[in-house]
């Protein structure tokens, strides 16, 4: 079988005005599938260098096949299970930045390059005081980046007009003003003119962006089947589902030079002067609802996300828990909350993924204060009375990390005949075995009281405590699907 390059697709040659520090499967199959949309409905004009910042790993396959490679979309699209594949052609060249430095660096001295787009995980964007400018390239994300940075200032004279935008994608609270910040400490530590530090802050564009799409990967599991289904090898193929959204937040509107908001196609692209409301509307929806729902399911016999959706109670419980106690409490319109959240319980029901529960269940006491909390109180706040799901999903937590055994650092819990591992920071685990087997109203009480978990004392919320305890009592007497159809005929 023949594998796929360039002579099967006819690239078309377009100017580098993109480099992508990462080659990895998300932004191939994210931000790089979205340009590749745009170059084809004549939105957008650019192609795009891949950068491998790291010594791990290499660039073989990438360059056998001409950096061309098929995205494989798998979800439910008007109602039922589809693929959609797209071979992306808008992949220029890969260049690995440790062993093609010189390459690497001549990439700064592209008069079109316009974009710098990143996903160096939660832990690339840090400042180190240690890290050397001499270094070849220097040794952390945004080290490389002002030096890069640096060498183009150089090679342009300082030009107004050849400043970059950058789009980091990485997992942090407000990655771009994060990043910037680690460039101009960088700059400062480096003792770099004064020009070029104005330069960056003036004719450079930092940006904070959400993104949102789940990305499954390489099919290494049936690569044979899906190169019999495409008619060609492809070793750097990538699946994810269909929906896709990359919010862009920016002092300076950027829209017309990067389009991606006017192509027709099934992802959505917001340019907006803050991204915060967004970002709360998918941490409290999407996050939340996995985190209200979850525990619950699990304990009512389900193991992955599609069971759930299929379980008429969980379903019921969810989307209760979102439209009713979660969407009253955000600021967005809510008739696109609730186009989001209708969105989300489609992708949940995605046929093509099997997203486990035990997976999702991990650090739930945390991920429990970030993404349901806000949600109850501002509920408690806007309502003056509790929400009823969101209440029981501490129940529901409270029963799931049952357990008095701590081994190889997980609690283990119970399900019927069945043991499952509890993974959470050692304090929770070392908690939940020490009390989860005491009276629900002492468990309850001592658990919504513990500040270091919830960063208050939540037994000050008005009949929180008794609501936590009745609902923690009726699981234990009736098992969790009778408690959560009690749930369902009293809310």
């Amino acid at each position: 079988m023949e594998t796929l390059n360039r002579s099967k697709t006819c690239k078309k040659d377009r100017p580098v005005k993109v480099v992508q520090f990462g080659e990895g499967n998300f932004l191939r199959a994210f931000c790089d599938y979205m340009i590749d949309v745009a170059n084809e409905q004549g939105k957008f004009d650019g192609d795009i260098v891949l950068i491998k910042p790291i010594e791990f790993g290499n660039l073989d396959n990438f360059h056998k096949q001409d950096c061309q490679y098929t995205v494989s979309l798998r979800g439910n699209i008007g109602g039922e299970g589809k693929k959609i594949n797209r071979i992306v052609t808008s992949v220029a060249d890969a260049v690995d930045a440790i062993n093609e430095y010189d390459k690497y660096m001549s990439l700064a001295e592209i008069d079109t390059l316009r974009f710098v787009i990143s996903n160096t995980t939660e832990a690339g964007i840090v400042y180190d005081e240690t890290d050397e400018f001499d270094l070849c390239p220097p040794k952390t994300f945004p080290g490389k980046l002002t030096k890069f940075l640096y060498h183009r200032f150089e090679t342009f004279k300082g030009a107004q007009d050849k400043g970059l935008v950058m789009l980091p994608v990485e997992l942090i609270d407000d990655n771009g003003a994060h990043l910037k910040e680690c460039v101009l400490k960088q700059i400062a530590n480096w003792k770099l003119s004064d020009e070029f530090k104005k330069w960056v802050e003036d004719s450079c564009i930092f940006t904070q962006t959400l993104v949102d799409r789940i990305v499954t990967g390489y099919p290494r599991a049936t690569e044979q089947k899906e190169w019999d289904e495409l008619g060609y090898e492809d070793r750097i193929m990538v699946t994810a589902e269909p929906f896709g959204l990359w919010v862009i937040e920016s002092d300076k509107d950027i829209s017309g030079e990067l389009p991606l908001n006017k192509c027709d196609a099934e992802f959505n692209v917001v340019f907006t002067n803050d991204h915060h409301p967004y970002k709360q509307r998918k941490v409290r929806i999407l996050n939340g609802a996995h985190t209200s729902f979850v525990l619950a399911s699990w304990l009512c016999g389900n193991d992955i996300v599609r069971q759930s959706m299929e379980d008429a109670d969980i379903r019921d419980f969810m989307n209760k828990t979102i439209f009713d106690e979660v969407i009253p409490t955000l600021t967005l319109p809510e008739d696109e909350l609730k186009a989001f959240a209708g969105e989300v319980v489609n992708r949940f029901n995605n046929p093509f993924v099997d997203h486990a529960l035990l997976a999702i269940s991990l650090n739930s006491v945390s991920k429990w204060r970030a993404r349901c909390m806000p949600s109850l109180t501002g509920y408690v706040d806007k309502f003056g009375k509790l929400p009823a799901h969101l209440t029981f999903s501490i129940a529901a937590l409270i029963e799931f990390y049952r357990g008095s055994e701590i081994k190889d650092g997980a609690l283990i819990g119970h399900r019927g005949e069945q043991t499952y591992e509890i993974h959470d920071d050692a304090a929770v685990l070392e908690f939940f075995a020490a009390n989860s087997e005491k009276d629900p109203a002492e468990l309850v009480k001592e658990y919504l009281g513990n500040t270091a978990f919830h960063g208050e004392d939540m037994n000050l919320i008005p009949g929180l405590t008794d609501a936590v305890t009745g609902y923690l009592t009726d699981i234990r007497a009736k098992g969790m699907r009778a408690a959560v159809r009690k749930l369902a005929a009293e809310a």
